[in-house]
């Protein structure tokens, strides 16, 4: 077949060949050690008593306990409590991750389109998202070549969201430069039996959320139901979606829990486009007009049916096993209409061991997922808004397999030594079913060996110490394989990672102070990006030789008194290229340099809270020549509630007070050669939103 490619990736570590049975073998010689130490130490030790199975669910664990596990991690994790952003405005993935460390979230068009990174993730990807595995209890939500959408999630849904920067998130088998971020539901067993949320405000905004929930001796559920809509700040940027997300938890034994989760999404989302800077600045609220020409939206349906089961074998040993199946349809009118139909599913199994190992404490965690994605994907001219002639036509499946494992092992009562490593193997294949412009057929292999060790020191109970160095591996999306009108050959991007930070809190006199900070230091090899070479020819998305990403995620929460309570998140950005032929050492476009968010509230016993809010953002480069970029800015708010009783709650959210007129963020191109151009997406306007929460 003319232009075909066929790859076979060799692992840049060496001359190791990814076996799925060497690396399962390797996990059962480790947890057979582990068996034979235990079973050394029931010869000399006193019977063992098992433990009763901790109160609340195995399959949805209580915030408390994903705590207790968030701070066992020898690097950057943390917990966002759902009731602390459920104070304000709830809708975009910045409500809900403005305080997570290290987190960059920038709404698109001020509804749930958004950009996500952690750590320079996905810096070329300004849609979709790349390079972070976004989950819902668990389940991936990315299809299996690893972009997302954001409508998929309902905030309002989720218990509490767990964020794993980096190789922090091994344990779901991740293996992505930015981690992963995971949407964790309320059960039966600590949601009240009925909660209503209405909100509503400027440019036309609504939401509304019904939930109920209850539970007998065996069985546990939680449903809720939800309706967005807004007109949006900018024309042409409405959305409406409705959700309905759900799980029914049974307990089939003291020691076996079984879950099934259901999730169903319909959304419609108009695209306004970018505009150029002088456009933003004298119209903001303009759509680009070949975005209204075209009648560019992005509308799909989404059902998806996972299953938990988690057996508890005795009090230091657990199984957990899971699976899922989701179907997408997609009606995308852009520069093209994109008419596509997706089947995803996948397995994953999980063993978790707490036995001592040689007399000291010890924990294995080892595991294996399994992710096939199936795609149909048809596109037509645009005319109008409506399909024209079929411009391309294929089909396309993704597979991912990653076999993982990570133990920590404590050389003292307060010092563990973690190390783990994850063997994946990624296939992406590419059926094109129309040859008009010659035959660009895909099939492609990339196999990877990351590993990780770390240190995590406890200096008090409530203070740590920790570091680590890891690998990260992320093989191309079908949007870098097959994004234009030809394929581009390229390899996985591929990182090492060092990491220092603490964690902790403390008590004084004047308050309380928790704190989470993590330095770190990317050294990445074959970034994608959109690149051109010396001579400015576009390369369309390539690989890079060598990028460096570097930076501080500082989160900081005071209390002072029984009154005030302040709390910041502070991220510096250094990311860029490291003497690259055609770039030097300039710096990577797509993120502010720097980016502080902090709140002051005031709080009364009566459950009244009030106070200000900043962000504050440096300015951030367009192109990667660096010579056009987006203007920094600081932007005020002010948010007032009160929480009456155990059932009754509500709020007003005051945003963008002065109504400054600013980029949330841009498109990133090579180079922009100093030209103003369509790459700037406006910032919503002054804006009010108020809501109430009923529950009982």
């Amino acid at each position: 077949m003319k232009n075909q490619i066929t790859m076979s990736k060799k692992n840049p570590a060496g001359d190791f060949r990814f076996s799925p049975g060497l690396s399962i073998g390797f996990i059962a010689a480790w947890c057979a050690l582990h068996a034979l130490n235990a079973a050394a130490e029931e010869q000399t030790l006193a019977p063992v008593i098992v433990k009763a199975a901790p109160a609340g669910s195995e399959t949805l664990l209580p915030i408390e306990a994903a705590r207790t596990r968030i701070a066992t991690i020898p690097g950057g994790a943390n917990i966002v409590d759902a009731e602390q952003y459920k104070e304000g405005r709830v809708s975009t993935l910045n409500d809900v991750l403005q305080f997570s460390p290290g987190v960059f979230v920038a709404s698109r068009f001020g509804a749930e389109e958004t950009r996500l990174s952690i750590r320079g993730s996905g810096l070329q990807r300004t849609f979709h998202m790349r390079g972070i595995q976004l989950l819902q209890d668990g389940v991936p939500l990315n299809l299996a070549d690893g972009s997302v959408d954001f409508q998929a999630v309902e905030p309002l849904a989720a218990r509490y969201v767990e964020v794993y920067r980096g190789a922090n998130a091994l344990q779901f088998g991740s293996t992505t430069l930015g981690g992963a971020v995971n949407f964790v539901s309320p059960s039966g067993l600590n949601h009240p039996p009925f909660a209503a949320r209405i909100e509503a405000g400027s440019f036309g905004y609504k939401r509304a959320q019904v939930a109920v929930a209850g539970k007998n001796e065996k069985l546990d559920w939680f449903i809720a139901g939800s309706e967005f809509y807004q007109d949006g700040f900018r024309q042409h940027s409405k959305q409406d979606t409705q959700r309905v997300s759900g799980n029914l938890g049974v307990q089939l034994s003291d020691a076996v829990e079984t879950r099934f989760f259901l999730t169903a999404v319909t959304t419609d989302s108009e695209l306004p486009g970018a505009l150029t800077k002088a456009e933003m600045y004298a119209t903001p609220k303009m759509a680009d007009p070949a975005t209204v020409t075209g009648d560019q939206h992005r509308d799909f349906t989404l059902y998806r049916l996972s299953n938990l089961t988690t057996w508890r074998i005795d009090g230091q040993q657990r199984v957990e096993i899971g699976g899922f199946y989701s179907n997408k349809s997609l009606h995308h009118p852009i520069f093209q209409v994109l008419e596509q139909r997706s089947d995803d599913y996948g397995i994953n199994a999980r063993y978790i061991s707490d036995q001592k190992l040689f007399g000291n404490k010890n924990q294995l965690i080892a595991g294996i997922t399994l992710q096939q994605g199936e795609l149909s994907d048809d596109r037509f001219a645009n005319v109008n808004g409506q399909a024209g002639a079929r411009t391309a036509q294929s089909k396309q499946r993704s597979t991912n397999f990653t076999v993982f494992a990570e133990n920590q092992h404590y050389l003292l009562p307060s010092t563990a030594l973690v190390i783990g490593a994850q063997a994946a193997s990624a296939k992406r294949r590419l059926l094109d079913a129309f040859l008009a412009n010659g035959d660009n057929s895909v099939n492609e292999t990339f196999n990877r060996v990351s590993p990780k060790i770390g240190m995590r020191h406890e200096l008090t109970p409530a203070v740590q110490v920790y570091g680590n160095i890891s690998g990260s591996y992320e093989p191309p999306t079908f949007g870098e394989l097959n994004g234009g009108p030809n394929v581009t050959p390229v390899d996985a991007q591929r990182a090492r990672t060092f990491e220092l930070g603490t964690r902790g809190s403390a008590r004084e006199s004047w308050g309380k102070l928790n704190w989470d900070v993590s330095l770190y230091r990317a050294q990445v090899k074959k970034e994608l990006l959109a690149l051109n070479d010396v001579n400015g020819n576009p390369l369309g998305t390539i690989n890079a030789d060598r990028t460096i990403h570097q930076g501080i995620e500082a989160g900081l929460e005071a209390s002072f008194g029984s009154a005030w309570i302040a709390r910041a998140s502070y991220v510096l950005n250094d990311f860029r290229f490291d003497g690259d032929r055609t770039y030097g050492d300039n710096r990577l476009a797509g993120v502010p340099r720097q980016i502080l968010q902090a709140e002051l509230l005031y709080n009364l016993e009566n459950g009244f809270y009030a106070g200000p809010n900043v962000r504050i953002a440096s300015s951030t480069y367009v192109d990667h020549a660096n010579s056009l970029r987006a203007a920094g800015y600081g932007i005020v708010g002010f948010k007032v509630g009160q929480k009456i009783g155990k059932n009754v709650s509500w709020f007003a959210d005051f945003r963008n007070l002065t109504d400054k007129t600013y980029a949330a963020t841009t498109n990133v191109i090579a180079d922009a050669r100093g030209l103003d151009s369509r790459q700037f997406y406006p910032g919503d306007g002054r804006s009010l939103y108020a809501g109430i929460e009923l529950t009982y």
